[in-house]
């Protein structure tokens, strides 16, 4: 009985004598009615980089408030651990500080607009071949062959769009984590595949809830997050029953403005110029901060200084290339800025990049494509900050697309960014 009223009492006393610094970070963490909740991943990783300034600055900085940052963009929400484009997806990414969330917009057959990160990824992001909808599928289950040794001779595959099923259908589909089995006999077996650094913990049958492209508006509202709906490419051909790629564009934009969006609160974006150029002409207002996104898969197919400065005098303002196309090496291994970044900030042109945190563990290295031009300089964990910091300090980007948010929050705050 002694113990536990001393157990009370030291209780009452520790909470009595809370820092003034905690309560002040409990307010600012819940700036908009919904607490930033970091977990210990930025601490991992600051915590294992090499003894430097930048660590000392870092880690000095927890336990200050961290706040709400349009830096830090909620890449499909936060699908390093939840299914993309779900309803949980984003919250996640909200509670994390994104101050920006994405909504990947395709049609559905009745021209329905909705969050798919592809027409024609329903196989790998859904439920949807285990569901009597897999007869809507183009290209049905067809399961994985082998040779006599065991050797995988023919992946299994299937191919399943959003444009062969009504918004009521769609609705019924529950969102998993975007991959496949190769080496599937069967269906279910069809819906593993999970990379070993991400997990299948969010991705049960009761969660994984999928959005049309007005719903996530609604809750990034709800969630105090400004917007950046991608317009994909079609995996039919357009015009769709009468539907051109101009009313796509148009109707993604007229969802803003039914919904009472200011412009200011949304940055559309597109692989392809012409969407990019339909709003910049013909909705100015939302056009002022339309991203064109690159699509180079390598350092040579990135375009040229002349092209970056068209782009400005074409009207576009916002360039938004992968993160290799921002950084190279510099003398010791160092990472600097790229030619292409030089040129882009030359040409007046603002830089949103993608994707941090969707590379799998960095020290074993062969880190792929976000990490081509300046991957020697990569060895362990800790040095995904130094990435940022030259990103952010060097190159001056406006903002960054992450599978984890909650890693681009922290830095954001310790920096003061807004």
């Amino acid at each position: 009985m002694r113990k536990c009223v001393i157990a009370f009492g030291l209780a009452v006393v520790m909470s009595v004598a809370a820092p003034l610094s905690a309560q002040k970070s409990k307010q600012a963490n819940e700036g908009q009615g919904h607490s930033i909740q970091l977990g210990p991943r930025p601490f991992f990783l600051v915590q294992d980089m090499e003894d430097s300034k930048l660590k000392a600055e870092l880690l000095s900085c927890f336990g200050d408030p961290v706040k709400r940052t349009d830096f830090s963009i909620g890449h499909r929400g936060a699908a390093l651990q939840f299914p993309e484009h779900t309803r949980e997806s984003y919250e996640a990414a909200a509670r994390m500080g994104a101050g920006i969330l994405e909504c990947d917009v395709t049609f559905t057959k009745d021209k329905e607009l909705v969050c798919r990160h592809a027409q024609n990824d329903l196989a790998t992001t859904t439920n949807i071949l285990v569901t009597p909808l897999a007869s809507t599928c183009i290209q049905p289950f067809t399961p994985a062959t082998f040779a006599p040794n065991g050797a995988l001779v023919t992946p299994a595959s299937a191919e399943c769009r959003t444009s062969e099923i009504t918004l009521a259908e769609f609705r019924t589909l529950r969102g998993k984590m975007d991959a496949f089995n190769p080496a599937a006999k069967t269906p279910q077996e069809f819906l593993g595949g999970t990379a070993n650094f991400r997990t299948d913990l969010y991705a049960g049958p009761t969660s994984g809830q999928l959005l049309t492209h007005k719903e996530s508006i609604e809750l990034f509202k709800q969630l105090g997050a400004k917007m950046t709906p991608e317009l994909k490419s079609p995996s039919v051909l357009m015009p769709f029953n009468a539907f051109s790629q101009e009313n796509y564009a148009q109707k993604m934009i007229d969802e803003y403005k039914a919904a009472g969006v200011a412009p200011q609160n949304v940055f559309p974006q597109s692989f392809d110029i012409r969407d990019v150029l339909y709003w910049v002409n013909r909705e100015p207002a939302f056009g002022d901060q339309a991203v064109y996104l690159d699509d180079a898969n390598v350092p040579a197919d990135l375009p040229s200084a002349a092209q970056l400065k068209a782009y400005r005098s074409m009207g576009i303002k916002i360039v938004g290339p992968p993160i290799f196309a921002l950084l190279g090496l510099g003398p010791g291994n160092s990472i600097v800025p790229s030619q292409y970044a030089r040129d882009a900030k030359s040409a007046g042109l603002d830089i949103i990049t993608w994707t941090l945190e969707r590379s799998g563990i960095l020290a074993d290295g062969n880190n792929g494509f976000y990490y081509q031009t300046y991957d020697a300089a990569i060895r362990r964990e800790g040095d995904m900050m130094r990435v940022l910091d030259v990103l952010a300090q060097d190159v001056g980007i406006r903002g960054i697309f992450s599978d984890w948010p909650a890693t681009v929050s922290f830095y954001a705050s310790c920096k003061n960014l807004k």
